[in-house]
């Protein structure tokens, strides 16, 4: 035991000795320039990535904005257009060309002709027989584990 701790304190006095040594203390003076120059180079890197990847995120939001630009001025000369004008004019106030006669037909007559669609909240058992026989399994074992009730 007292030789361990000989040998430890030989080995203690071994290091100090070299670190008196000028050559040894100008080499770990030179390993820490060279980690901080090392550190501060690999921030500047960073740095520069992150201002890299934002100037490119907007470099594409700006040419999102010209496209929505160019599509705004031409939305504007469709809106200028003849053909934009008399769309309008027959939607929004019932006029006709020269020539053309206007029929007015009532709500409840137009309405009285069409079909009522099923609720999209409610499957219906046509679109239920149309998935595959997985698919309805499983359906089947979620509205079990769920204690959902299917009274069709």
């Amino acid at each position: 035991m007292f030789e361990k701790i000989k040998n430890y304190e030989k080995r203690i006095i071994s290091i100090f000795t070299h670190l008196k040594d000028l050559r040894v203390v100008g080499l770990l003076l030179f390993l820490v320039i060279v980690l901080l120059v090392s550190w501060s180079s690999v921030r500047a890197i960073e740095t520069n990535y992150d201002l890299q990847k934002q100037i490119a995120a907007l470099r594409q939001e700006n040419a999102v904005k010209k496209i929505s630009n160019e599509n705004l001025k031409l939305e504007n000369k469709y809106l200028e257009t003849p053909q934009f004008l008399e769309i309008a004019a027959r939607q929004d106030f019932g006029l006709a060309a020269k020539g053309e006669a206007v029929l007015t037909v009532p709500r409840a007559v137009a309405l009285s002709y069409t079909v009522d669609l099923p609720s999209a909240n409610e499957p219906t058992q046509e679109s239920n027989d149309k998935q595959p026989a997985y698919q309805r399994h499983f359906q089947a074992w979620m509205d079990f584990l769920f204690h959902r009730n299917n009274n069709d």
